[in-house]
């Protein structure tokens, strides 16, 4: 910085102000010490600047299974919003979310200097373990937030189960078949809640639910058993890939859709519209999930003092293909 403040031809100050973006710089003197930076090729020393400011400019995420479309679409959002807000992201992948393995991995983060941590914490296991974080660790949960007293965002899970069985009894089906995530994921439990909500609302029979797996191959089995089942029109499906083995089931035995059955996913996955036919499917906003998770734990980080605890939800979309018709 010496270096560069020399050849720009002004103080120290100035060159730190420029580089922190200071808003008391004429352009003038910004351009000339933007301009001796390029020509020296200088770059900020960032573990010096961690040793002056106590600060790694670094977020920790801990997650499971990023092949999953929505741990991976989340961590991404957030790693997205950390670069916005001048953070780097240190990531731990767990092969489980149990307590020990979520303590270990934040230890190891803390050991790093991070700042702060996110937790992916879609199951309950993790959820738990969420109550042993260390004292004073900036902390912010993605799902696990009601299981806990951490500030969390989640997406409302419940609300866009109902939004697919609802359009599902709009559309003249005299009831839903459900096939539900694994029991002991949040996400899983919120979608069958909101699917059960609706049909007992609605006075209608609530079949009993068929457990996948998030897979596909879990969506042909269970579909193999519906299509095997008299007077099954309508089925909801607990995530885009289970609805896409759901399909195939359907498909083989000679079912078509929609024009016999209607079938709604949930994800929005990118693949979900060149199915064949097109899903309808319940959309999940995972940017605005990474963006409230690292507003919520830079206010964390930058408070003087103890803050609330905070809860945000973010609301389904619903996308309406060519998967779902009027019952016939």
């Amino acid at each position: 910085m010496s270096d560069v403040a020399k050849l720009a031809g002004v103080s120290h100050q100035t060159v730190s102000r420029v580089l922190n973006d200071h808003p008391n710089v004429r352009e003038q003197t910004r351009a000339r010490v933007l301009q001796a930076i390029d020509q020296l090729g200088y770059r900020r020393n960032l573990v010096a600047r961690a040793l002056v400011t106590s600060r790694s400019r670094t977020l920790g995420v801990v997650s499971f299974d990023t092949t999953l479309y929505g741990p991976a679409s989340t961590i991404y959002g957030i790693e997205q919003a950390a670069r916005t807000a001048g953070y780097f992201v240190s990531i731990v992948s767990l092969k489980s979310l149990d307590a020990s393995s979520v303590g270990e991995a934040i230890d190891y983060l803390a050991e790093q200097g991070v700042d702060g941590v996110v937790v992916v914490a879609p199951q309950r296991s993790a959820a738990r373990a969420l109550d042993s974080l260390p004292a004073g660790m900036p902390a912010v949960a993605v799902e696990g937030a009601h299981r806990s007293p951490v500030s969390a965002v989640c997406i409302d899970q419940v609300e866009g189960a109902r939004l697919a069985t609802r359009h599902l009894l709009d559309l003249g089906h005299h009831t839903v078949w459900h096939v539900s995530g694994p029991p002991d994921w949040l996400e899983a439990e919120g979608r069958l809640e909101g699917w059960r909500a609706v049909l007992r609302e609605e006075g209608r029979p609530v079949p009993e639910p068929l457990s996948g797996d998030w897979s596909p191959r879990s969506g042909y089995v269970a579909g193999q058993r519906l299509a095997a089942i008299d007077g099954v029109s309508a089925v909801f499906a607990a995530n885009d890939q289970m609805a896409l083995g759901v399909l195939r089931a359907f498909t083989e035995a000679g079912v078509r859709v929609p024009e016999q059955i209607s079938i709604v996913g949930f994800d929005d996955i990118p693949e979900s519209e060149f199915f064949s036919p097109p899903l309808t499917t319940v959309r999940q906003d995972f940017g605005a999930v990474g963006r409230h998770s690292i507003e919520l734990l830079l206010r964390q980080i930058d408070a003087s003092g103890p803050v609330d605890v905070e809860r945000l939800v973010v609301p389904p979309g619903f996308m309406i293909r060519s998967s779902t018709a009027p019952a016939g």
